[in-house]
């Protein structure tokens, strides 16, 4: 049975993205997940084996220099047919130790790249160690098309090198949690003081100017002179924002901090806003989308394959915030658009961005890289199986 080791910065990145893939990967192969932090208590009842290295997210040239050696240990002991790594920083170690050990499969997938809203030699560091990432590796995938032409474009990858699963998006979206929900959405809006016949703005996601969330409390309070809108904006505030973006978006502004459950403030919404100046595709508007909410968000790579625009939502261009003004008061004004859209939303959503449809490609592609033709159908079968069970 062929040995695969996935590697993560933390344990929170396979909680948030991974655990149907790491499920159905588990009843296939040998499967080890490493990670910067310890849980192994996130695996209990699969067979996963856990292991903890010193990976740090920040640039920390002595704590990196410890994480790759002790990467390249492990590579070397477990001897790995195939390593997969996400998110840069435990991409760049990864795919360094593993190519050091001479593990034959060295996969990584790229899900934004934190270089493209940045200049001088910051982007030309950054944008170099992604160059070096890739070279490392023997496959590359991508979670959206645009990012993938994006990095061969800037020549990260080269012509033809990466490759996109299914339609994109780095897990897929579990629609049995991600649904349009009346109580909750009723509950919510009287714990947040909303008058239910507001229309609701909602916004999901870390509090960063490179998430446009300044942008976009400058655009509501615009929309909310002229509305009955409020705006919501869940996730932790991780460049002290909070101040700014109360002074800017004005009384109708209900801020709700780091949450567990971003589907319940989903389900209170009418429109999810992603006003970015950078993503790798944007999953959070396919769980949006799947609650039954259309979105207005930047037209960049990553986010025009999360947006049908005109179809499942309004693209607007990244920092226009009279743009971003306009569509939110039209969707404000206008409730058959907003209704049709959100029809449209949710049933892309579930046809081409399922949990499911995300994990059986994902398998395949392991059963092609590995050579295993007869592990889809166990795995199909195990992978449903789990997958139930999880829901149930």
């Amino acid at each position: 049975m062929n040995k695969v080791c996935v590697v993560v910065a933390t344990a929170f990145t396979a909680r948030a993205f991974l655990m149907d893939q790491i499920r159905a990967l588990s009843a296939l192969y040998h499967l080890s997940i490493a990670t910067g932090d310890n849980e192994p208590e996130l695996f209990h009842g699969m067979r996963v084996t856990a292991f903890q290295v010193p990976i740090v997210r920040n640039i920390s040239p002595l704590a990196d220099v410890r994480a790759l050696v002790s990467l390249y240990r492990l590579c070397r002991r477990q001897r790995f047919d195939a390593v997969h790594s996400v998110t840069p920083k435990a991409g760049l170690l990864a795919m360094l130790a593993s190519r050091m050990a001479g593990v034959p499969l060295r996969v990584h997938t790229f899900t934004g790249q934190v270089w493209a809203t940045q200049t001088g030699f910051t982007r030309l560091l950054l944008k170099s160690l992604d160059r070096l990432l890739a070279a490392c590796a023997t496959h590359v995938l991508a979670d959206s098309a645009s990012q993938l032409a994006f990095l061969r474009e800037q020549h990260v990858l080269r012509p033809g090198q990466g490759e996109v699963l299914a339609s994109g998006s780095i897990s897929g979206v579990d629609a049995a949690r991600f649904r349009p929900d009346p109580a909750t959405r009723a509950l919510v809006r009287v714990e947040l003081d909303i008058p239910d016949a507001a229309t609701v703005f909602v916004f999901v996601g870390r509090l960063k100017r490179d998430k446009g969330v300044v942008d976009l409390a400058q655009a509501f309070a615009r929309v909310a002179a002229e509305t009955n809108a409020y705006l919501v904006l869940v996730g932790p505030d991780e460049e002290a924002l909070t101040g700014t973006v109360r002074s800017a978006a004005g009384a109708n502004l209900r801020l709700v901090g780091m949450t567990e459950a971003p589907e319940r403030y989903m389900a209170a919404g009418d429109v999810f806003c992603l006003p970015s100046y950078r993503e790798g595709f944007g999953a959070v508007i396919i769980e949006a989308a799947a609650a039954g909410l259309p979105a207005i968000g930047s037209r960049i790579y990553g986010i025009t394959d999360a947006i049908g625009d005109g179809v499942t939502g309004i693209l607007v261009a990244a920092a226009d915030i009279e743009g971003l003004a306009d569509a939110m008061r039209l969707l404000a004004l206008d409730e058959p658009k907003r209704r049709a859209l959100a029809h449209a939303a949710r049933e892309r959503a579930l046809n081409h961005f399922s949990r499911d449809v995300v994990t059986a490609a994902v398998v395949a592609f392991y059963e092609r890289i590995l050579q295993r033709p007869q592990a889809s159908r166990q795995v199909s079968r195990a992978g449903r199986f789990d997958a139930e069970q999880g829901r149930r």
